[in-house]
């Protein structure tokens, strides 16, 4: 029941405690005027014996008595002067006057978090504010932002998982992403200055972890490469009654040097990236066939064809196999000791791409041999065969993707016919291409030179050899510092 209201004075100081009072008597009703410290018998009631004995401010939980600034959008904390990691709700001061400093977003974040951060020195220019994504999209970029103008103030208010952490009050800030600059593995991995070089020989995968985000932040890096790829060149054709086609040599295609210092003309995003490296087609597996074309190589959207197969003898009549084949370089044509089956070069840039990936191979002839036409080079086309002579191999194209001038893509030699024996070879095309043959066992076709995509030399028979074309390569470039 109710207990009846006494007068102030009746009740000594000290005199009731909770033992003297049954849970749940007392309502608000019966108390007249109020309670004072002094009429508790311990001055006054501890949090504890309250049901509640905290409360949350701005999502932060706080125990009763607790004394903190109630501010517009934020609680704002003592000056931070080393690396911090941030708290929703709060406000930081920072000050960078003697290093910079990487303040980190929390690891979670719920819709309508707030964080505010402002330049305490007016130093932020000379050393750095850097925010920390910590796992969060920042302006929907999976990017830290980087603080570089002194006086800067901003608000960052946590959207979703898409957009990640939003500015949306900014003073005094110029650019807020940080300076990145592309990384990634795969490949042998070489330098050549403020370049790095990844090399494929076979194949394998580029992967890109980081983007470079030049020219939005001056100070970064670019988020293209340059890149080379060759394919296989092709093996030589095999002669009988006459000197066989040499290979045409693997497509050649890249955009190195690029315009802007080389600083990339191909644009890449943050994925991996298969590489295939075309192989080198065999030499022709016998008498009368022509040689085997290379394989593909492939970076991206970018495919070089394999170089074309040099033309064999021609078996059987009617003569089919002495024409040279089309590839990125062609093959050369091989020539007969009877004038109605002298074989034609194969087209290069075959598919055709822009710029061209290579070159046509040279014709056979007879004069009064056989001879065989050099295999198309990215230099040049593959010469005629001539007097007694192979016709020789189309030249490469030196390149300096990797720092040093290498040249690739040569096409391989035509070779002589049977009689009389000897003769000259076909001279290889400078770039990896194989020399041509003869009857003569002293002068042998001799294949392309590994990771060049040359072509190999088409022989004068099957007895003495011909060359299988060389392997293909993939290399990428990108400014990594």
């Amino acid at each position: 029941m109710a207990i009846t209201k006494l007068p102030r004075n009746a009740i000594a100081d000290d005199a009731i405690n909770d033992s003297k009072i049954e849970d749940g008597t007392i309502a608000i009703a019966e108390v007249s005027g109020t309670i004072t410290n002094a009429k508790l018998k311990d001055g006054d009631i501890a949090n504890a014996k309250l049901s509640n004995s905290t409360f949350t401010a701005r999502g932060i939980s706080r125990a009763l008595g607790d004394s903190f600034t109630i501010g517009v959008d934020v609680d704002w904390q003592s000056v931070k002067t080393g690396d911090t990691t941030m708290v929703a709700g709060q406000g930081f001061f920072v000050d960078t006057s003697s290093s910079a400093i990487s303040m980190t977003l929390p690891s979670s974040a719920s819709t309508g978090d707030t964080i505010a951060i402002k330049d305490y020195a007016g130093t932020f220019g000379s050393n750095n504010c850097t925010i920390l994504r910590n796992g969060h999209n920042i302006q929907g970029v999976a990017n830290n932002s980087v603080i570089d103008t002194n006086r800067a103030s901003l608000v960052l208010v946590y959207v979703d998982s898409t957009k990640g952490w939003l500015y949306t009050n900014e003073h005094n800030v110029a650019d807020l992403q940080a300076a990145n600059f592309t990384q990634a593995t795969g490949g042998t991995i070489t330098t050549s200055g403020d370049f790095k070089i990844h090399t494929f020989t076979g194949d394998g995968c580029f992967v890109v972890s980081v983007l470079g985000n030049s020219p939005a932040v001056p100070t970064g890096g670019p988020s293209n490469v340059d890149y080379l790829v060759i394919a296989g060149g092709a093996g030589g054709g095999c002669g009988g009654g006459g000197g066989a086609g040499g290979g045409g040599a693997g497509g050649h295609r890249t955009t190195f040097p690029s315009p802007s210092c080389n600083a990339g003309a191909f644009p890449i995003a943050v994925q991996t990236y298969p590489i295939t490296v075309g192989g080198g087609g065999v030499s022709a597996p016998g008498y009368g066939t022509p040689g085997v074309a290379g394989t593909n190589s492939i970076f991206s959207t970018i495919t070089s064809a394999g170089g074309g197969g040099g033309g064999g003898h021609p078996n059987p009549s009617p003569a089919t196999n002495q024409n040279g084949e089309a590839g990125g370089s062609g093959g050369g044509g091989a020539g007969f000791n009877n004038p109605s089956y002298i074989g034609t070069g194969g087209a290069g840039n075959t598919p055709p791409v822009s710029p061209s990936q290579g070159n046509s191979g040279g014709n056979g002839t007879y004069n009064p041999i056989g001879t065989g036409g050099g295999g198309g080079g990215i230099g040049g086309a593959g010469g005629n065969g001539g007097s007694n002579a192979g016709g020789a191999g189309g030249n490469g194209t030196a390149n300096s993707i990797t720092g040093s001038s290498v040249t690739r893509a040569g096409g391989g030699g035509g070779a002589t016919g049977p009689e009389p024996k000897g003769g000259t070879p076909g001279p290889a095309g400078p770039g990896g291409g194989g020399q041509g043959g003869t009857r003569s066992s002293s002068n042998t076709a001799t294949s392309g030179t590994a990771n060049t995509g040359g072509g190999g030399g088409g022989a004068a028979c099957s007895s003495n050899g011909n060359g299988d074309g060389g392997k293909g390569i993939v290399i990428i470039r990108y400014k990594f510092q």
